[in-house]
């Protein structure tokens, strides 16, 4: 009986041995390492991009089983627009979405994806975009790790004023940032730069008397409520550029295989947030005219002097690319050929 009882508790022993054992390597299989990333996107939560940029969030997270789980910070409440490219650099976002042109000079050979050539839509400019970027591998972009970027679709003028020729521009003061400053003040209005969050007030209040912008900010921004007129300018479609990178630290930190779903996900959302785009301009359009506000079409004559008034725009972009040694003529002739 005492040997039964012994050999009873020696396999006993063992079998506990080999569940601990079991459960341990178990353990160690399943245990995977979380990355909480936050993310800056100055987009107030209820736009179109915004959402877009959530969906994006959420299908890295979904397709790394939760390995990579992002929190979106809207509405420029990690940081301030102007500032999240630097904030992605210094690691204070770890990933973050602005505009390239809210500082400007800080990416000159990218300005000129901004340059008014006459975009028709958004899944165009952001597809460019993106192989602009991937063929220059531009080294103002060196300092984050680019996941893509994207970009809206033509850019038009919104007015309190009332316009219905080239001439009734001159002597306006239209806020514009970046390339389209540059824009204005070559159809001999007033530039005046300041964020998409500034404008409303900005028009409401007459510091301004149009803006430059897609449709679709008439909407997603509320701007069509305090203009009245919407002109067509598409003959000078312009784009602003915007990005969305990463820290390079913690894009390094990353395991690989992690690295490759996110570049993936992002691939794919090159058409999606240019649809994006385009989707909201379809909504702004139709935002506006439920508001009742006049849209202008320019005669021929209109346009072509509009064309005509952009030439020094692109001049003065070859030569300041030239002088910092950049290839921003090869830059705007690849450009102008993808449009074609």
């Amino acid at each position: 009986m005492k040997k039964l009882t012994s050999l009873l508790l020696l396999v006993l022993l063992v079998l506990s041995g080999c569940s601990k054992k079991d459960d341990s390597s178990v353990s160690k299989a399943e245990k995977k390492e979380i990355y909480r990333l936050n993310y800056a996107v100055f987009f107030p939560a209820s736009h179109l991009q915004a959402q877009t940029a959530e969906a994006w969030a959420e299908e890295v997270g979904k397709r790394t089983d939760g390995q990579v789980q992002i929190t979106l910070f809207h509405g420029g409440t990690l940081t301030k627009a102007a500032q999240t490219y630097e904030a992605v650099v210094s690691g204070v976002a770890d990933i973050g979405m602005s505009v390239f042109a809210y500082t400007r000079g800080r990416f000159p050979l990218l300005e000129g994806l901004d340059l008014p050539v006459g975009y028709p839509d958004g899944v165009t400019a952001t597809r460019i975009a993106n192989e602009l970027v991937q063929k220059y591998k531009p080294e103002e972009l060196s300092d984050v790790h680019v996941l893509y970027i994207h970009a809206h679709g033509p850019g038009i003028l919104a007015s309190r004023k009332e316009i219905r020729s080239f001439g009734d521009i001159t002597s306006m003061k239209i806020r514009a940032t970046g390339l389209s400053a540059k824009i204005v003040s070559a159809l001999d209005g007033t530039p005046i730069s300041m964020s998409q969050g500034d404008t409303y007030e900005s028009l409401q209040k007459g510091v301004v008397d149009a803006t430059f912008c897609p449709v679709e900010t008439l909407k997603g921004w509320k701007q069509g409520e305090v203009i009245d007129y919407v002109v067509d300018s598409k003959s000078i479609g312009y784009t602003t550029t915007m990005f969305v990178v990463m820290n390079k630290a913690k894009w390094e930190a990353l395991p690989e295989n992690l690295q490759s779903i996110m570049t993936d996900v992002s691939e794919e959302w090159i058409f999606k947030q240019g649809e994006a785009w385009d989707e909201s301009d379809r909504q702004g359009e139709a935002f506006v005219k439920d508001l009742g506000k006049t849209f202008v079409s320019l005669n021929d004559d209109d346009n072509k002097a509009l064309v005509e008034a952009m030439a020094p725009v692109y001049a003065e972009y070859e030569a300041a690319t030239a002088e910092k040694g950049l290839p921003g003529e090869a830059f705007l002739n690849d450009l102008q050929d993808m449009l074609k």
